[in-house]
């Protein structure tokens, strides 16, 4: 790991000149792509999410590091799309109706990003609707959605009425958070899940993903 260990150094440290520098003389001395982003990339991303929670850092690295991560994984996507390699899932994720609040989001999109999550960000203030069309174009396997005011947290459940009218809820799973949001209110509009912070978020798709993985019928 000694020889590419720069890479690693420059996405906790959120440089994303040196990230990108890095990863690309690595893809040009023959490294696999998957190797740059299991052995180095997501390990950086993880100890940024370990430190977040503790309180070693702050917002501004974290945004720092998730912009080096995404300036490493530029040049190393072509390759994986060239060897077909499959991620750990797709995410869609979007701040509901009337809610223009975007921090908590990006955060939890970084830490997602970094753990090898497709995901497909739709904003702020994104009308149910376009939940309904983008998980009917896009097919993900979870829909993440967040709200910071109690005024706006009747939209989840809007959405996910939206969802089921469509005849899409089966497919998906959804995860909700935000700071006003709790576990009782996601049973009670009948979402999947919910997480407390950016760094649980994480782990709560991976057990969603699971879950789906759990339900597909057997061959």
């Amino acid at each position: 790991m000694e020889k590419y260990q720069p890479l690693y150094d420059a996405i906790l440290a959120g440089n994303a000149a040196v990230a990108r520098s890095t990863a690309e003389k690595a893809l040009a001395d023959g490294v696999d792509a998957m190797v740059l982003i299991q052995d180095y990339m997501m390990p950086a991303m993880a100890e940024v999410g370990q430190k977040f929670e503790c309180n070693d850092y702050f917002v501004p690295e974290l945004l720092l590091s998730a912009r080096a991560m995404k300036s490493a994984l530029e040049p190393v996507r072509p390759h994986l799309s060239a060897k077909n390699a499959q991620g750990a899932g797709r995410v869609l994720i979007g701040t509901v109706t009337g809610d223009l609040h975007d921090i908590g989001k990006n955060l939890v999109i970084a830490l997602l990003e970094g753990a090898g999550y497709e995901v497909l960000d739709l904003g702020v203030n994104v009308q149910p609707g376009q939940f309904v069309r983008k998980i009917q174009e896009k097919k993900p396997q979870i829909v993440a959605m967040s709200a910071l005011l109690t005024t706006t947290m009747p939209a989840m459940r809007t959405t996910i009425e939206a969802i089921k009218k469509a005849g899409i809820r089966d497919g998906v799973k959804i995860i909700i958070g935000g700071a006003p949001i709790s576990q009782k209110y996601a049973e009670e509009i009948g979402a999947d899940g919910y997480s407390e912070t950016a760094g649980a978020a994480v782990a709560l798709a991976k057990q969603m993903m699971g879950m789906l993985a759990q339900a597909k019928p057997a061959a």
